[in-house]
Parts: structure tokens; sequence; C-alpha cells
């Protein structure tokens, strides 16, 4: 397979994934999700996630992104299930808005890619715009764009492959994953496709030691964020991915 071929498949898996973990209520998105199961599912880099893929096909509704969201509600806003978190910061250090925000800050520098705040009020390493992000430097690899080869390797071995395999498993085990069973099964096997194509070593798993608590103390900045987050939900806010990702034009790219 050409290297043009490979980055355009690459990209429609990263938004496949960020279409599963960037919360939005807009049915035109969830439309062109299932339009790319549909492309993958008979396509898939191994069987299980092949199976994986038809088993997202017949769970997910053609009409209705209901079940999907209410699934996600139970695994990431419901307060009496194991909720859990998305950045890469928690997992690496048990705080948000942490050294991995930093770090993925500093990777965006060397982009025009910038998150839009008033769209999306997760950090910058939460791990649906880390998906995002991903999709569309691979995008950008396969018009010919070479000089992001770097930053997506980077943004890949420093962020997303430090928690991802933790992550996963946390899901994959939550008492409320049905849907999203499958969606780690693909996930895990489109990682390790990643790491192969990177040639990026798989980090040892280790669940985090210190979980923090819901009463502990947070900072001003968290506490701003989940009220945000709150209140977006509660209104019924779109995050889109084609919409909380901006681009500063005064960059060279």
């Amino acid at each position: 397979m050409k290297e043009t071929e490979i980055n355009k498949a690459r990209a429609i898996y990263y938004k496949i994934f960020s279409s599963f973990f960037v919360y939005t209520t807009n049915m035109n998105k969830y439309k062109h999700l299932l339009e790319l199961i549909e492309i993958v599912k008979n396509n898939s880099l191994d069987s299980s996630s092949n199976e994986a893929f038809l088993n997202l096909s017949y769970k997910l509704p053609k009409d209705s992104n209901e079940l999907l969201l209410q699934e996600y509600d139970q695994i990431f806003y419901n307060p009496q299930t194991t909720q859990v978190r998305t950045t890469a910061s928690y997992f690496d250090e048990g705080v948000e808005s942490g050294r991995k925000r930093v770090q993925m800050l500093d990777f965006l520098a060397k982009t025009k890619i910038r998150r839009d705040e008033k769209q999306f009020s997760e950090y910058e390493d939460s791990i649906g715009f880390v998906f995002t992000v991903l999709s569309e430097l691979a995008t950008l690899v396969s018009e010919g764009q070479e000089h992001y080869k770097t930053v997506q390797h980077c943004i890949f071995k420093d962020i997303l492959n430090g928690f991802v395999e933790e992550f996963s498993k946390i899901i994959y085990e939550h008492e409320k994953s049905d849907i999203f069973k499958e969606v780690i099964v693909a996930l895990v096997s489109f990682m390790e496709f990643e790491r192969l194509y990177l040639e990026v070593s798989k980090v040892k798993l280790k669940i985090i030691e210190k979980q923090i608590e819901e009463k502990e103390e947070i900072s001003e900045e968290e506490k701003e964020r989940r009220a945000r987050n709150k209140a977006a939900k509660a209104a019924g806010q779109k995050q889109q991915d084609d919409v909380f990702i901006t681009y500063d034009v005064e960059k060279d790219i």
C-alpha cells in the first residue's frame, strides 16, 4: 500500500475514534460515523477489529444517536457509575492540566491547529482532542505535507501511547460498557498498527497508584472547566470535531 493511502486510512481510523470520544448531539456527525464504520468494517486490520466494527454496525441504531449518548453519559458523566478521566495528564500524574497538557501545547505550537475554547472546553491532552489532531495530521501528510510526520510521531509517542492502554482497559472493564467495549477492541488493534507504523514501543500497562477522589481539592481552573462542561451538556452544546479545531493563520506550517 502506498504511503498516501496508508495515511488516508489512518486519518479515517482516528476520525472514527475521535467521533466516539468527543461528545456531540449532532445527527449529521453520527451518520458520518456510521458511514466510516461501513467503510472500515470490511477492510479491517485483523479479525478482532473486523468483528468489533461489524458488532458496532449492528449495535448502533441507524436513525438515532441516543443509545450512544446514553452510554457515553454512563461512562464519563454519571456520578453513580465509575467515572473515567480522559486526559493524558491524569493518567500521568493523577491531576488534570499537568505536564502532558503542556507537552501537547508545545506540539500544537509547531502546527496551525488550535483548540477552539468557545466550542470545546476539554483540555488539549484529552483523548478525543488528541485523536482529532492525529486525524488532521494524517490527512495533511497524505496531501504531501510530510513535515508533519515528526509532530504526529511525537504526539503519538509522548502523549497518546503513554496512557491509551490503561485508558482502554478501564473502558473495556467498565460496568456500563457495551458499545464502547467494541470500540476498545478496534482501538487496541489500531494502536498496535500505529506502533509498528511509527516504530514506537508499547508502554507497560500500569494502573495509576493514587486515584483522585471527587472530594479532592482541585484548582480553580479545573473547577471552571468542569462547570463549563456541565453547563454545555445541560444546554445540549454540540462539540463537533470539525468545529473545535481552529487554525492559526499567522504561523507557517
